[in-house]
């Protein structure tokens, strides 16, 4: 599954960039985020309750980052075990791009999933994880422009 999007965010892409590496603005913003635990620059430690149709799980899994593009880029890498639900493994690709006191922020985003989850079917999962991805990106958005003064 791949989903991929771009979204303009109120504020200059030093604050973006500095927001999506706080592991407290990320868990205000990543749906059902119980715990993120920062173990280092790079490693992440998160707990995440998600429903999908039918199934609702907890998701235990470790996400790491690669900077090595910072501030123009970055990309994630994870995975996640959600017990009898199944399981989830992907990544994403980050761009951030001023434009004037915005920023455009563009990802593209690849997951695979397995266990019960994968049984749901195709349309199922691929709306779920775009409705996902959308809250987050807007509750992202809106705590960055909240942060930003006017």
């Amino acid at each position: 599954m791949e989903l991929n999007d771009e979204i303009i965010i109120n504020a200059p892409k030093e604050r973006v960039y500095a927001a999506l590496n706080n592991p407290e603005v990320l868990e205000q913003c990543i749906p059902g985020c119980e715990e993120l635990i920062k173990h280092s620059d790079t490693e992440l430690e998160a707990k995440v309750v998600l429903k999908m149709g039918p199934v609702k799980a907890r998701f235990s899994g470790n996400v790491v980052l690669d900077q090595s593009g910072a501030p123009d880029a970055f990309s994630l890498s994870g995975q996640g075990n959600g017990g009898a639900a199944g399981h989830a493994k992907g990544g994403a690709d980050v761009t951030l791009t001023a434009d004037g006191d915005t920023t455009i922020l563009r990802y593209a985003a690849k997951a695979e999933i397995g266990g019960k989850l994968a049984q749901l079917g195709s349309r199922l999962i691929q709306s779920t994880a775009k409705k996902l991805a959308a809250k987050f990106f807007k509750s992202f958005a809106d705590v960055v422009n909240e942060s930003t003064p006017a």
